[in-house]
């Protein structure tokens, strides 16, 4: 018994000096940034918006007042439908004009991600199982299950369209292409092959070339070909010339398309939550409530105090949503 409560004090001992230990990015100057409240809290994100306490939800186009109905979660939206998810694999497309859902599609297991065109839902499941479903139809068009994983980072990106194609994000580090009429063929991409933690965390297109990232490669795919680089990245964001990561080292860094990188910049001990580019400069949120405001460049910055991040935050455009405020980026200067 004596020795169980020795080993017992020694990993108690072992956890506290680990925690205690671990170090913030502490800036020598902050300024403060205006922000004002926008009468809510966000209580789960997604890559395309955040799930309001109030049950309205923040998408890329601002703070939306469709109530998304008792537990529900924002997934993503279009000028006309907003989707919807519960925790029991409902997913519901709303209208935007009528203010209420007009079509419900019960799946087997939690939606993590889902996207629709021209009547047609692209999903992931949290299971790794992908599907394309016909609204008008009423029909799977397709539903095929991919290597089932067991711990994954929850910044899921929704599907993408390319034309006729549907770009699925799996939770096993690859992306499925499948076409949306023809679904026999389907073209898998993969990025990178670890156990655990390995989803696509980033999705995006800019003009003929798209670009994705797990938490340990960010992967470029174009008319020149296909490149990768290999980091590990708390957050990405593309431009139309640059792509720029954000690592668990603190590291901004400036890519080429061609994931050459062009340029980067340190900051000792950030732990990046949220980050974005707009009107030529970068913008990076350190976890204890640093926003960083950097040149394109990276070769000039300054540092603001928001406060230490403590609800999930979300960030569109000019506007960063944090802790029930809003921060209007694009008032913020690098010198």
């Amino acid at each position: 018994m004596k020795s169980i409560t020795f080993v017992l004090s020694v990993v108690t001992v072992f956890i506290f000096t680990a925690c205690s230990g671990k170090q913030y990015f502490e800036p020598k100057k902050a300024y403060n940034a205006p922000a004002h409240s926008y009468g809510g809290s966000i209580v789960s994100v997604s890559r395309d918006g955040g799930t309001l306490k109030s049950g309205k939800h923040i998408a890329k186009s601002g703070i939306n007042k469709i109530h998304l109905g008792k537990g529900y979660r924002f997934l993503s939206e279009t000028n006309k439908y907003i989707l919807v998810t519960n925790v029991k694999g409902i997913l519901k497309v709303i209208s935007k004009k009528y203010r209420k859902p007009v079509h419900e599609l019960s799946l087997d297991f939690p939606v993590v991600a889902a996207s629709i065109k021209n009547g047609i839902i692209a999903y992931v499941l949290n299971n790794n199982t992908f599907g394309l479903y016909n609204i008008a139809r009423k029909k799977k068009l397709i539903e095929s299950p991919s290597e089932v994983t067991y711990a994954i980072d929850t910044r899921v990106p929704s599907p993408i369209f390319i034309d006729n194609l549907a770009v699925m994000p799996m939770l096993d580090g690859k992306l499925i292409i499948v076409d949306m009429y023809n679904t026999d063929n389907a073209k898998v991409v993969y990025l990178s092959s670890y156990e655990s933690f390995n989803n696509i965390i980033y999705l995006s297109r800019v003009g003929n070339t798209l670009i994705a990232a797990t938490p340990k490669k960010v992967m470029t795919l174009g008319n020149s070909g296909q490149h990768e680089y290999h980091a590990n990245i708390s957050e990405v964001a593309s431009t139309n010339r640059h792509i720029y990561l954000f690592t668990k080292e603190g590291k901004i860094m400036r890519l080429s398309h061609n994931l050459h990188v062009q340029v980067e910049k340190k900051f000792k001990f950030a732990h990046f939550s949220a980050a974005t580019t707009y009107s030529n400069k970068v913008y990076a949120l350190d976890q204890k409530g640093s926003l960083i405001v950097l040149s394109s460049n990276l070769s000039k910055f300054k540092i603001y105090d928001i406060g230490e991040v403590v609800t999930p935050s979300f960030v569109t455009g000019s506007k960063l949503y944090k802790d029930g405020k809003v921060i209007d980026l694009s008032k913020l200067g690098y010198e």
